[in-house]
C-alpha cells in the first residue's frame, strides 16, 4: 500500500473513533447489502476478499459479515428502518429520501460514496429520439419508481425540458424492475418495456443492440459528474459501533485501491462472483472509462437534494454535502471530493 493511501485510511479511522463515543461492545455480525451492476464492485471485492473482517481484526474485533441482495434502495431502507440491516447501499435518490425522513430520529447519514458514474435512459422505440417523443405506449423500467436515482434524474430531465411543474410528467410510464430483468424485458421485445434507465454494465450492453439509442444522460442533466452509489447507516449503529464503521471505511478504501491498481484482478473477481455474461475486455472498458470515478467523496449530491426540496420530495435541507455524511476524512478530506452543486 502506498503511504498516502495508508495515511488516508488511518485518518478516516481516527476521525470516526474520535468523533463518536465508543460503546462497551460492538456487533459480532455486520449485515451489509448491495444491488446489481459493476457500480457495486467495491462491495463485491470487500465480500470476496474478506476485507472488512481483516480491517476489523486490526481494531481488535472478530466480526462476521452477512451480505444481502436487493433490487433497489427502497427495499434496503425498509430493512434498515426495521433494524435488519447495518450498511445499506444504493443511489442518491433512496439515500436522500431516508436521510430527509430521519433527521429527527434515527438520523440516517452517508458513510461514504462508492463512485461517480453517468446513468443512461436507453430506448428501443425507433420513434423515441428524445423525451419529447415519449408517449403512453412507452414503458420505462428502473429500480424503483419515483424514488430511485434514475427516477429522480428522469424528473429532473423533465423539469429541465418542460418546467418544474411537469417534473412528474413521465412518472406514469415508469415500472419498478431490477436491472437484469429490465434488460431482458426491453431487449427481448415481448414485454411492454421499451426503455430502461439503468446503470453500468447494463446500459453499455444495451447500446450494442442496433435498435438501442440513448435518450437521457445523467451527466447532461446534472451538468457534470455526480455520485451514483453510496453507503449509508443509522446514527444508532455508527454510535454503537465506531470501530466497525471505521473498519468498513478502511476496507472500502482498500477495495477502491485494488480497482485502481489491479483492474484486471478486480474484474476477474467480479465476473466470477456475480456470474455475469460479460467478457473481461468489455468489463475493463467500463472500469477504465474516464467518466467512471471510483471515489469515496461525494459529487453534486446537493443538486439532487435541491431539486427534491423544490418539488416536495424531501423537506430537510443541507448547505453542504458534509451535512449528509458522518464525519470522515474519506468524505471531506483533500482530493477529488470537493462539494459540487
Amino acid at each position: 500500500m502506498k503511504p498516502g493511501h495508508f495515511i488516508r485510511s488511518i485518518g478516516a479511522v481516527a476521525i470516526l473513533v474520535a468523533s463518536i463515543p465508543a460503546a462497551s461492545a460492538e456487533v459480532a455480525t455486520v449485515r451489509l447489502a448491495r444491488q446489481f451492476g459493476i457500480s457495486y464492485l467495491p462491495l463485491t471485492l470487500m465480500q470476496e476478499l474478506n476485507m472488512l473482517e481483516k480491517r476489523a481484526k486490526e481494531q481488535g474485533l472478530d466480526v462476521k459479515t452477512e451480505w444481502l441482495r436487493f433490487t433497489g434502495g427502497s427495499g434496503m431502507n425498509e430493512a434498515l428502518l426495521a433494524g435488519n440491516l447495518d450498511f445499506a447501499s444504493g443511489g442518491v435518490g433512496p439515500f436522500l429520501t431516508i436521510w430527509g425522513k430521519t433527521t429527527t430520529n434515527l438520523k440516517v447519514k452517508g458513510v461514504a460514496a462508492l463512485n461517480a458514474m453517468p446513468l443512461w435512459l436507453v430506448s428501443v422505440n425507433p420513434n423515441a429520439k428524445s423525451l419529447k417523443d415519449l408517449g403512453p405506449g412507452d414503458k420505462i423500467a428502473l429500480p424503483t419508481a419515483k424514488t430511485s436515482i434514475q427516477a429522480i434524474t428522469l424528473q429532473m430531465a423533465a423539469a429541465k425540458m418542460f418546467g418544474e411543474k411537469e417534473a412528474s410528467k413521465f412518472d406514469s410510464l415508469t415500472v419498478s424492475m431490477g436491472h437484469p430483468d429490465a434488460q431482458v424485458a426491453m431487449l427481448g421485445g415481448k414485454s411492454e418495456i421499451t426503455g430502461h434507465f439503468g446503470s453500468p454494465p447494463f446500459q453499455e450492453q444495451e447500446m450494442k443492440d442496433p435498435r438501442a439509442h440513448k435518450i437521457v444522460d445523467s451527466f447532461d442533466v446534472l451538468g457534470g459528474p455526480h455520485t451514483f452509489n453510496l453507503v449509508w447507516a443509522s446514527s444508532k449503529f455508527v454510535t454503537a459501533n465506531p470501530k466497525v464503521t471505521a473498519a468498513f471505511i478502511a476496507a472500502l478504501e482498500d477495495s477502491l485501491k485494488l480497482i485502481r491498481d489491479e483492474p484486471a484482478k478486480a474484474i476477474e473477481i467480479w465476473i466470477k462472483a456475480e456470474n455475469v455474461k460479460l467478457n473481461p475486455a468489455e468489463a475493463a472498458e467500463i472500469l477504465k472509462s474516464p467518466q467512471n470515478e471510483w471515489t469515496t467523496r461525494p459529487k453534486r449530491m446537493l443538486s439532487y437534494l435541491d431539486f427534491m426540496n423544490r418539488v416536495g420530495l424531501v423537506s430537510a435541507k443541507a448547505s453542504s454535502e458534509a451535512e449528509l455524511f458522518f464525519p470522515s476524512d474519506a468524505v471531506t478530506g483533500p482530493g477529488d471530493g470537493a462539494a459540487t452543486r
